[in-house]
């Protein structure tokens, strides 16, 4: 395995720092009305998220062009609202019904169930607003937009892998199971992250299949290292409430392999992910280091 270089973090903070800027940009604040939904909004996407989704497609998007491509903190402003939005219904009462998120009272808890259901629907509408007007070529642009979409659907999607999540529950977990909301209810939106930063850069479509390619194994691996973190971390590590898998009889990849082949698993898949980006050397660095620390992060 690849050592992880020392400034990691300090490249994950820069890029959560611009999505930030970004996003305080982007999102309305609770001084237009309505100032309720507003604030619902901010509330969660400001809770304190790592932005790793977004710094997965500016990365993306050097190890394609060689350097920061202008105006790519909007692709991943515009996916971070995605990933949020996701967050507040997987937390409503009827799925998850969790009462914590990011250390901080999750959205339902804070403005009500039918706030945060419709926060959750303003996210996902404005996130799509803003992917609309990106700052690369309109063909560029209609193909980013079509790849989100798709991986915040129901085939192979994040909502499917959801559906596939709650259907589950209470049933004995099998390795095809498990793999398949893996792929989709995690790993779709950090696999097109990867893939529509790339697309944002000018990717062929050589360079897009690489990118799928690394996203998939790289989603998976991250999805694995979540599963142990939920059985072994505490809340305050974890930043929300920790045993929930085990609770509702989840399928989970360590309830199928156990927690030590789970970690072993995760870090084959990043090796095996890291092999698809070797054609562009150096330049892919930030990005290996960022999918690194996805396996590696202990919340």
């Amino acid at each position: 395995m690849i050592a992880m270089p020392a400034d990691v973090k300090s490249l994950i903070q820069e890029g959560a720092d611009l999505t930030d800027r970004t996003l305080e940009a982007l999102i309305p604040t609770t001084d237009i009305v309505p100032a309720s939904i507003h604030g619902a909004m901010r509330h969660s996407v400001f809770a304190g998220g790592k932005r790793l989704r977004p710094v997965l497609a500016m990365q993306a998007g050097v190890t394609i062009a060689g350097h920061l491509p202008r105006g790519i903190e909007r692709l991943g402003a515009a996916i971070e609202m995605l990933h949020t939005y996701s967050l507040i219904h997987d937390d409503l009462p009827a799925l998850d019904n969790d009462d914590l998120r990011r250390g901080k009272p999750t959205c339902h808890v804070a403005f009500g169930e039918a706030i945060a259901i419709l926060a959750g629907d303003a996210l996902q509408t404005r996130a799509f607003e803003v992917l609309s007007g990106l700052s690369c070529p309109p063909a560029a642009t209609v193909q980013i937009v079509g790849l989100i979409a798709n991986a915040v659907g129901t085939v192979e999607g994040m909502i499917g892998g959801q559906v596939l999540d709650l259907e589950s529950e209470h049933l004995k977990p099998t390795p095809e199971l498990v793999e398949a909301i893996h792929r989709a209810k995690t790993g779709a939106l950090i696999r097109v992250s990867v893939v529509a930063g790339g697309v944002y850069a000018g990717a062929t479509a050589e360079d897009v299949a690489r990118l799928n390619r690394f996203g998939r194994k790289a989603g998976l691996a991250f999805q694995i290292a979540d599963d142990v973190l939920d059985m072994t971390a505490d809340s305050a590590t974890l930043g929300k409430t920790p045993g929930k898998d085990q609770a509702t009889e989840k399928a989970t990849w360590p309830a199928v392999y156990g927690v030590e082949q789970s970690l072993r698993d995760a870090a084959e898949l990043i090796d095996e992910a890291f092999a698809a980006l070797a054609p562009y050397g150096s330049r892919a660095d930030g990005l290996k280091a960022v999918a690194r620390y996805l396996v590696e992060r202990k919340n």
